[in-house]
């Protein structure tokens, strides 16, 4: 279904606006009310006012039986032009959806470390925002490397996040992971890691996480919503443990003991 989108949208003009990319299986969106939260939070810290059920009747709205990728995107709506207007329209609410499919799952990555830096002190640093162009550039150095994807650090040279997903890293047996105030994205998948982790009996920390902890870690994985749990293979050429089955683990755990509504 194609959707007009007026060209005095500030989502179209600023980028002014928040999205959320969600997985939904058999007409069920997983983990809805984690994603529908965190949307309607994001949309609030930038003053956007929605209302969670306008939300869920736009997912529900575009939810069909089969495997699909929901993306839900929050603007300002129109208003006249200035960066901070004096009043505006109604949001503007959109729901796109792209198939998906399970081979997704599981695929290992090959990252390099993106040349650019992610600004945890940006007000925006832990929101998905609609201006995505760094991380467009960085899988764009990525994709000229010829890898899955790319390791960004903050401005101190912390691992912050990849272009699409959280970092975790099995440490002598502590799973660790980048906190929010190092620049990274409260993401769906890493929450739902983090309650899963103690079930395998491994304790983890929310801490700085340098690039160099990698090469010695037993293993490295990426969450996000899509591809739930990634193992890395290398980083900038140089290979990483593998864990074993930690992750295979770990993503069953979060498959099969996660409440797909909640």
């Amino acid at each position: 279904m194609s959707v007009t989108v007026s060209s005095e949208d500030r989502g179209f003009t600023l980028g002014d606006g928040v999205f959320d990319t969600a997985l939904a299986l058999g007409g069920v969106v997983f983990a809805r009310k984690r994603h529908v939260a965190r949307l309607v939070a994001a949309a609030q810290r930038i003053g956007i006012a929605i209302e969670a059920a306008a939300i869920e009747a736009a997912m529900q709205a575009a939810l069909t039986s089969a495997p699909m990728i929901l993306r839900t995107t929050v603007t300002r709506g129109t208003a006249a032009r200035g960066l901070w207007p004096a009043s505006v329209g109604a949001p503007t609410l959109i729901v796109a959806t792209a198939p998906w499919s399970p081979s997704l799952l599981g695929q290992p990555a090959r990252l390099i470390t993106a040349s650019g830096r992610r600004n945890e002190f940006s007000p925006t640093a832990n929101l998905k925002s609609l201006g995505y162009l760094d991380h467009i550039l960085a899988a764009r150095e990525a994709a000229l490397a010829e890898v899955d994807d790319a390791l960004i650090l903050n401005t101190q040279g912390r691992i912050a996040c990849t272009t699409i997903a959280n970092v975790f890293a099995l440490i002598a047996g502590r799973l660790i992971t980048p906190s929010l105030a190092e620049g990274c994205l409260p993401g769906i998948m890493r929450a739902l890691v983090i309650e899963a982790a103690p079930r395998l009996g491994l304790a983890v920390e929310e801490r700085p996480l340098a690039p160099a902890a990698l090469a010695g870690a037993d293993a490295v994985f990426l969450t996000n919503s899509v591809r739930f749990l990634r193992p890395v293979r290398s980083l900038d050429g140089a290979l990483l443990g593998d864990g074993g089955d930690i992750v295979r683990d770990l993503q069953d755990i979060v498959l099969n003991g996660a409440d797909s509504t909640r």
